[in-house]
């Protein structure tokens, strides 16, 4: 054994859990929206399968009649609101293509379209409760009171929401920290991954910075609070979140952005199509007649088809594949990205530590098993982070992990135990690498060893930088709050040269609209509380759904269920693919539209051609689109989608 060796250590026994926003999760069925559609598509589902079957049309007759209503009455509502603005939308032209439908006998089609409508609404306003519930559900990280010292050194008990600047408070083991603010005095540690992403909780003494929200480990602090609890970290990310929410530019499917355009033409050439022939002595019969196949055929059944089956199609091949995207929309827009950002904690890297060093010292008798089964031996009464970490490589290699006796965590001075019969401590050294965390190991107060830990990376970062690279013709920015030396680390090992670190969330909301208002759609990918500003302000957000917080997750358009990395890049070549799917699909309803438009206006179109034209254009878009169903679309590879 050498001489006993000066050393330091901090302690590395906290409470483990990440503080989470509690679920607030609206039910389906208590949107309106939702109950309404749900009605229509159970109505027309079995209203089709007594069609199906033969079965007379009074028995489906009134089936079909309930779709149309409780599917149809929101959509036509708005469209009357619209027009009293004196404004046309597809909303009202959709109902009144559904209605000429069935006036002419093609009930089903009709239904079919209020019902896509229908649900198409109600998961947008799903979607839009759910965020709501997250944004709500961040603000209960912050607790309701805490422990404001007096000028003559009482103790008192008072809301968070009075705690003013300059005012003191104690802060014990274990409580949730009230207000941002700095030490004045004491040492412990902060889980305060909600705000900084970083994995591991991070020592803190005199003159470091806390955040509300975040969790106090074993040692009490006393902190002097600097910013109103209204202006906190914590209550930032709700008004950023929000305010990205509120303020991303307006997008739509390609049929909405021509709506006007395109419910004013055909509105105004029906009456043409009527009018001019009662003028020019045509009959009143022959004139509606022409008017209503015209109508039929220039409806925009077959152009919501042209466009909702490949993007539906493209969300259900991703859903099999581990990827929830979560409408149309947002399928849509993960095809526009030419530009993406990256989290590194839990997103690049799996956001937990592992052993990745086991260093005995020259003299200490040990070997590396010996010296991992002594500190494994000691923090295995631990639910630190890093005590998990060490007794996993412990059992990875098999190693016996002796009982412990007399364990014990001190602030300042780590854990320490009894194991067979020698005293045993850990604790985290206080010259560790910037880019790993280094605990020394002692025996019987004489250092023998170090482990060092790091966040380890994924093993699909590489491909998955590489994949996105190719996609947009440029690397990925990596933005997280960890420190530069760990985040350049991750940088080299993926393959990335834009590398900003120690980033707040209002940062990471700087540099995605920096980038976007260099003309860029950026998709950035996370995980954290503090990833949700960024994920609301981008163009395009994917989360990444196993360890991601409840607000990241509802925030996000996508989610990657199993935490697949590689998913990321295949999602968005699935995304082209929907486009490209969508404009030939555009192409073949404009062309049946056209060809009989002109045959209806220059020739006699009969009206039971017209409906078969229509009809026939509408299945073949519709069966276009189901082409993304195929395993084949999932596994295309960058290679045949280089520039979107």
């Amino acid at each position: 054994m050498v001489g006993r060796v000066s050393t330091t250590l901090t302690p590395t026994h906290a409470p483990a859990p990440t503080p989470r926003a509690p679920r607030r999760r609206t039910r389906v069925l208590a949107l309106p929206e939702a109950r309404w559609a749900l009605t229509a598509t159970v109505a027309f589902l079995l209203g089709l399968a007594l069609d199906l079957t033969g079965t007379p049309a009074w028995t489906y007759g009134p089936l079909y009649a309930v779709a149309y209503v409780s599917g149809g009455w929101e959509p036509a509502l708005e469209g009357l609101r619209a027009l009293r603005e004196k404004t046309l939308d597809v909303d009202l032209l959709m109902i009144v293509a559904a209605l000429g439908a069935a006036a002419i006998g093609q009930v089903l089609d009709g239904a079919l379209l209020i019902v896509i409508f229908a649900t198409s609404g109600a998961l947008e306003a799903l979607a839009t409760a759910r965020t709501a519930d997250s944004v709500r559900g961040l603000l209960d990280l912050a607790p309701t009171t805490a422990t404001r010292l007096t000028g003559d050194g009482r103790e008192e008990t008072v809301p968070t929401a009075e705690l003013a600047v300059g005012d003191v408070v104690l802060v014990r083991p274990g409580e949730r920290i009230g207000a941002d603010g700095i030490v004045l005095d004491g040492t412990s540690e902060a889980d305060q991954a909600t705000i900084t992403g970083e994995p591991l909780p991070v020592p803190k003494g005199p003159g470091d910075d806390v955040f509300a929200g975040t969790l106090n480990g074993t040692g009490a602090l006393r902190v002097r609070v600097r910013r109103d609890p209204a202006d906190s970290v914590i209550a930032r990310i709700v008004t950023l979140v929000e305010e990205a929410s509120r303020t991303k530019a307006p997008t739509q499917l390609f049929i909405e952005k021509v709506e006007q355009r395109y419910a004013v033409a055909i509105v105004a050439a029906t009456l043409a199509v009527f009018a001019i022939p009662l003028v020019l002595g045509a009959d009143l019969t022959a004139a509606l007649l022409r008017a209503m196949t015209f109508m039929i055929v220039a409806s925009p059944c077959a152009v919501v088809l042209a466009t909702m089956p490949p993007l539906l199609s493209a969300i259900a091949n991703a859903g099999r594949h581990g990827v929830l995207v979560k409408s149309a929309l947002a399928m849509e827009r993960l095809g526009e990205i030419d530009a993406t950002a990256l989290d590194k904690t839990g997103t690049l890297t799996e956001g937990a530590p592992e052993v990745t060093a086991v260093r005995p010292l020259p003299d200490s008798g040990l070997d590396e098993n010996e010296l991992l089964a002594l500190a494994a031996a000691a923090e295995h009464p631990s639910e630190h982070p890093l005590a998990r970490a060490i007794v996993t490589a412990a059992r990875a290699r098999n190693l016996r992990i002796a009982p412990a006796e007399d364990f014990t965590a001190a602030s300042g001075r780590g854990v320490t135990a009894t194991v067979a019969g020698r005293v045993v401590g850990v604790g985290r050294a206080e010259d560790a690498d910037g880019d790993a965390t280094v605990v020394r190991v002692t025996l019987d107060g004489t250092p023998v060893g170090t482990l060092a830990l790091t966040d380890r990376l994924r093993a699909d970062a590489p491909a998955t930088t590489a994949a996105l690279t190719a996609l947009t013709g440029t690397a990925p920015v990596l933005l997280t709050g960890d420190n530069a030396r760990a985040a350049a680390r991750v940088a080299d090992a993926t393959g990335l040269t834009d590398v900003r670190a120690q980033l707040l969330p209002e940062d990471k909301v700087k540099a995605v609209r920096g980038l976007q208002d260099a003309g860029r759609k950026v998709l950035f990918v996370g995980d954290g509380v503090n990833d949700a500003p960024a994920l609301a302000a981008a163009h395009s957000g994917i989360a990444m759904g196993r360890a991601g917080s409840d607000l990241a997750l509802e925030t996000a358009d996508a989610v990657v269920v199993r935490d697949e990395l590689t998913t990321v890049p295949a999602v968005v070549r699935l995304s082209r693919a929907a486009r490209r799917l969508v404009l030939q699909n555009l192409v073949i309803a404009g062309v049946f539209i056209t060809g009989l438009v002109l045959w209806d206006l220059l020739g006699h179109l009969p009206l039971p051609l017209g409906v078969a034209g229509h009809e026939g254009s509408t299945v073949l878009v519709g069966l276009n689109g189901l082409r993304l169903l195929r395993e084949a679309a999932w596994r295309s590879g960058p290679a045949q989608d280089s520039s979107g």
